[in-house]
């Protein structure tokens, strides 16, 4: 089974081609187009991500399936014109919200009319997977709308997939026989979730965020820090410069100490609010000379992740306890972290070693077409025609 899918749900353009059968996956192409626009505003802009996403969409679908060797010129043998005039009113009043798509798609389709071959009267993709929720709305729409033009002029199903669940499923890439049940921390800059995962389609979410997420901590506490967007990345990358066992590199007299909300509850809810107003009232409450210095931007980079990480990591081994998972799962953009994936693999080890840990590669951490792809095939059975798909901007696993 072949399957092409795509992501928009906020600011990376991504589309895939998936071979599965069974427990065995062939990636044939994964192509991400990530909006670099945003970074000048410090965040992303729902109309303007949706504006990329349109233009983005045809160029990233082409190069996947050149990569997958099922991109070729249309036979014109049974080129109809009449026929493509009526298809075209059809994919046009699908796109009317999204005139600069259309145009692109259109060009396209009257390019490559069926762009892949037939095998042994198959055709060679068997469904279009694509994000439908959680997510920026306009972003998601301009996914969903395409899909539904793709479904319809291809005459192929379409899978709706929950954007949550495939960042816990693309795990199944390298580990088709993961052991239930398990543990799934999700964090991201929209999200930070603990969802118990009893089996694929069977989840519940034991925890999550009150407030701020995680990556939305990250990046709120960049900007305070006067550092770059996201925030995450560049925190990662300058706490790295900091060595606290060897010297102290702030002019301050004692180190940076930020508080762990709610790390102590007994629950396994998370609040990252009380820490970025931490952060604000240390960068005021500090001479402007020392704030501006490279050696304190250093340690409060240090002490941002590290006081975010003991929290992730605490929760999540707790719920595992709990639970008693056989399995934990890291996954969303926030687990590309370096630092949180190599804290929470020593305290996995440290305090329940017979539990397995699964943590994507750095590339399947953040949004993509593959994990939709994943999420997609193991979800197979709720194929659905075009005209039923929607959109749900809240969508709750």
């Amino acid at each position: 089974m072949k399957i092409l899918a795509i992501e928009t749900s906020c600011d990376d353009t991504g589309i895939a081609v998936l071979q599965a059968s069974g427990s065995k996956f062939q990636v044939l192409s994964n192509i991400v187009s990530s909006q670099q626009i945003h970074a000048n505003y410090g965040g992303v802009f729902p109309m303007m991500a949706k504006r990329e996403h349109q233009c983005n969409l045809i160029p990233v679908l082409t190069q996947a399936l050149k990569e997958s060797k099922l991109l070729k010129n249309k036979s014109l043998t049974n080129f109809t014109p009449l026929k493509f005039v009526r298809q075209f009113k059809t994919v046009e009043k699908i796109l009317e919200k999204e005139n600069t798509l259309f145009e692109s798609v259109k060009e396209f389709l009257e390019t490559y009319e069926k762009p892949f071959d037939y095998a042994q009267g198959k055709p060679a993709i068997d469904a279009i997977a694509v994000t439908n929720g959680p997510g920026l709305e306009p972003c998601l729409w301009v996914g969903v709308n395409f899909a539904k033009v793709l479904s319809y002029f291809w005459d192929i199903p379409v899978i709706p997939v929950n954007h949550i669940e495939a960042h816990i499923l693309v795990n199944f890439l390298e580990n088709p026989k993961m052991a239930f049940p398990a543990i799934s921390l999700i964090v991201s800059g929209g999200h930070t979730q603990l969802i118990l995962v009893k089996k694929v389609g069977s989840y519940e979410i034991i925890g999550e965020t009150r407030d701020d997420a995680a990556g939305e901590c990250f990046d709120k506490a960049a900007r305070i820090l006067g550092l770059g967007y996201p925030g995450g990345p560049e925190i990662a990358r300058i706490a790295a410069q900091f060595q606290p066992s060897t010297q102290r590199l702030s002019a301050l007299a004692n180190p940076i100490i930020l508080p762990r909300p709610m790390i102590n509850s007994k629950d396994y809810d998370f609040s990252f609010s009380g820490l970025k107003t931490a952060i604000l009232y240390k960068v005021r409450d500090t001479k402007p000379k020392i704030v501006k210095s490279e050696k304190f931007i250093q340690e409060m980079c240090f002490a941002v992740q590290d006081a975010i990480c003991d929290v992730l990591i605490k929760k999540t081994l707790q719920a595992a306890k709990d639970y008693k998972a056989k399995t934990i799962i890291l996954g969303g953009g926030v687990s590309a972290n370096q630092e949180l994936r190599k804290q929470l693999v020593k305290k996995v080890r440290q305090e329940i070693p017979t539990t397995k840990y699964l943590i994507p590669n750095s590339a399947l951490s953040t949004d993509n077409a593959l994990m939709i792809a994943i999420a997609g095939y193991l979800n197979k059975a709720k194929k659905i025609a075009w005209q039923k798909l929607s959109v749900d901007a809240n969508l709750r696993i």
